[in-house]
């Protein structure tokens, strides 16, 4: 048996070497869906619950509480702030996403990372988002994330590994090639029960 105390930055490397024979092996261990529950409160504020995945093969139940995650829009945007606005989590999920495959691949070359740091910054024009032009889409125009890392590494390896977290991070891939989105509608009718007097 491999010793699994074999840690680099915060990564079992052995579990994670483990992971990757398992799923060379059996390819259907590699398909995961996560799941999220949202929920509209008022005026730009919601809220979003996100426990149960599927993922190696089975129903995962490790979770044994939901994560609950607020979303709003500032004052400006006519919110009340009561979190991050939907594209601030965008930006959070890329440097997350970033963040964990540039750690793990490092882990895996046996490179220690020291600290990592992401600054990104996203342009977006609201005139997409009010039907102001038909020239102007509603999303980011542009998103730049800066790498700010501290290691002994020399700098040609860590611009390489600054290149693999972009080619093998799902959520820059989602958001950089276009991506299958169905969306339904089910429409709910009020009855008597449900109208407050």
């Amino acid at each position: 048996m491999k010793n699994q105390n074999n840690m680099i930055n915060g990564v079992p490397v052995d579990r994670l070497m483990d992971t990757i024979e398992a799923v060379k092996e059996n390819p259907s261990l590699g398909e995961f869906h996560f799941r999220a529950k949202s929920r509209w409160v008022r005026g730009g504020h919601y809220m979003s619950s996100i426990k149960d995945f599927y993922g190696a093969g089975q129903e995962d139940t490790s979770r044994h509480k939901p994560f609950i995650l607020h979303g709003d829009e500032p004052d400006v945007l006519l919110g009340k702030d009561n979190g991050p606005n939907p594209v601030e989590f965008i930006l959070h999920g890329l440097a997350g996403c970033l963040s964990t495959t540039f750690i793990y691949y490092a882990a895996a070359q046996g490179i220690k990372i020291d600290e990592v740091e992401y600054s990104l910054e996203g342009d977006l024009d609201i005139r997409g988002f009010l039907g102001l032009s038909k020239k102007i889409r509603p999303g980011y125009q542009n998103i730049r994330v800066t790498f700010h890392v501290k290691s002994d590494a020399p700098e040609v390896k860590l611009k390489e590994l600054c290149k693999l977290a972009q080619l093998r991070s799902p959520v820059f891939n989602t958001i950089s090639e276009p991506v299958s989105i169905d969306v339904e509608l089910e429409a709910r009718k009020m009855t008597m029960s449900t109208v407050s007097i």
